[in-house]
């Protein structure tokens, strides 16, 4: 019999949970404090497994067949795929990034590389309505030309933020990756990226300022640029032979028609994205349908970790 694990009780539990629940799945909930537990049993009605992983794990004999969701801290990712592992436990969705550093990910390459194809990162926006509708777009147009995108970060809203040590540090590999995951997602992996960052005044991220540019292997020019000390928002503009496609928000979509000024919003079912955290109940359901076709694996993830994100970050 298949188990559904859920671990942690913090705001993307809940969210995970409401899925779950709209999906009438039967699920286990296990965290650690009674405060995040009470909030999170507030919200769902679930009880929580209380005393954390560890505990679960003493009492509880888990298998193969069971399906794993990490939803907790990002500092502690790692530390959960792990005990998971040594449990048993091979299908597994993971939070993004799965590490707190790139350097904790790539120096648990080794050991996760038996698993290649059975522990996910849960990249959502690559199952956003406006995403998948991009791509349709795309297509009817006969493919992608060029793209341009943008991971600029509010540092101002983040600097007050607590988090535990190391989170902020590391706060392109955390949060902004979002962005350039789906970015290369829809355009093709770098051939050929050159890519160029400088330090700014922030005490907690040692870059701030960042551009580049390169090919892909579709054939896709691609620039990027982000400012954490200056104005921005994350974006990507996706250019065909007809149209230039906006996700700016990415939770939506605008078309620019080629000859035209003019950038209309363009309608797409936002059904689910409206009714549930956005892209979450498709990834949800790609993962436990076992057919991972838009879910990046954990090989894919330290690919993009060494031949972008480092770049980007160098």
């Amino acid at each position: 019999m298949q188990t559904i694990l859920l671990i942690g009780t913090g705001p993307m539990a809940i969210e995970y949970s409401k899925v779950l629940l709209a999906m009438n799945k039967k699920f286990i909930v296990v965290g650690r404090g009674s405060k995040s537990a009470s909030l999170f049993e507030q919200k769902t009605g679930i009880i929580p497994e209380l005393g954390g992983l560890d505990l679960y794990l003493k009492e509880k004999k888990l298998n193969k067949n069971t399906l794993a969701i990490i939803a907790t801290g990002t500092e502690i990712l790692m530390s959960i795929i792990h005990q998971l592992l040594k449990s048993g436990v091979e299908k597994i969705l993971v939070e993004k990034p799965a590490a707190i550093s790139i350097d904790e990910l790539l120096d648990n390459e080794t050991v996760l590389k038996p698993y290649n194809d059975s522990i996910f990162i849960a990249y959502n926006r690559r199952f956003y309505a406006s995403v998948i509708e991009a791509e349709r777009l795309i297509m009817e147009d006969g493919g992608l030309q060029s793209m341009h995108f943008e991971f600029t970060e509010w540092a101002h809203t983040i600097e007050p933020l607590q988090k535990a040590e190391g989170v902020k540090e590391n706060w392109f590999f955390a949060n902004s990756t979002h962005v350039v995951d789906l970015a290369f997602y829809l355009a093709g992996k770098p051939i050929n990226m050159k890519s160029f960052s400088k330090s700014g005044k922030l005490k907690w991220h040692s870059k701030t300022n960042f551009v580049g540019a390169g090919e892909t292997n579709k054939g896709v020019l691609f620039s990027y640029i982000s400012n954490w000390e200056s104005a921005g928002r994350w974006g990507i503009e996706l250019l065909t032979q007809n149209r230039r496609i906006y996700l700016k928000p990415m939770e939506d979509i605008h078309v620019q028609m080629k000859g035209s000024i003019s950038v209309i919003k363009h309608e797409v079912d936002l059904s689910l994205d409206d009714k549930f955290k956005a892209g979450l109940y498709l990834q949800v359901e790609e993962f436990i349908s076992g057919l991972t076709n838009r879910l990046p694996s954990i090989k894919e993830h330290i690919e993009n970790t060494k031949k972008i994100y480092s770049l980007i970050i160098k």
